[in-house]
């Protein structure tokens, strides 16, 4: 996520995300999912990075939190296989890459003006509404996976 979808999506308790109220939970789980050393968290990582900004906040709350910012549409879920549910800030068209040897998830942005409809040829008459695209393969950005792929 770059630095400019994060400052632009960024959600503060005054403002009204489809008539959602800013708590200070929601608050700091949503700055959990906007900072930039975790990538498409889970719940349990969700709930480990907001206990330490908020001792208090209880995993029952963070799971709360996640499924009402998910409702208002101020976050993502992803999901890729049976793998645990992640979530996402970034609410441009992006498909995501998980990467099978680090476990990573990276966004995957479309080419610039493309359609996020007009990469697939559709049959007649339907028309996208969503779109989730998960591609899994190794990612070699990492030192792990650059290892993997010199042996």
């Amino acid at each position: 996520m770059t630095s400019e979808t994060t400052e632009s999506s960024a959600l503060k308790a005054s403002d009204d995300f489809g008539g959602l109220r800013m708590t200070k939970q929601r608050q700091v789980v949503y700055e959990v999912l906007t900072d930039h050393g975790l990538s498409h968290p889970t719940a349990s990582e969700v709930f480990v990075s907001a206990k330490d900004r908020m001792p208090s906040i209880s995993l029952a709350t963070v799971y709360n939190c996640l499924e009402s910012l998910t409702s208002a549409g101020a976050i993502r879920q992803v999901n890729i296989d049976r793998e645990a549910t992640r979530y996402c800030a970034n609410l441009q068209p992006h498909a995501h890459f998980y990467c099978t040897e680090c476990n990573k998830v990276f966004d995957i942005g479309l080419e610039n003006g493309a359609d996020a409809a007009s990469i697939w040829s559709l049959p007649p008459g339907c028309r996208v509404e969503e779109m989730h695209v998960a591609m899994r393969g190794v990612c070699g950005t990492c030192p792990k996976c650059r290892k993997d792929q010199t042996s």
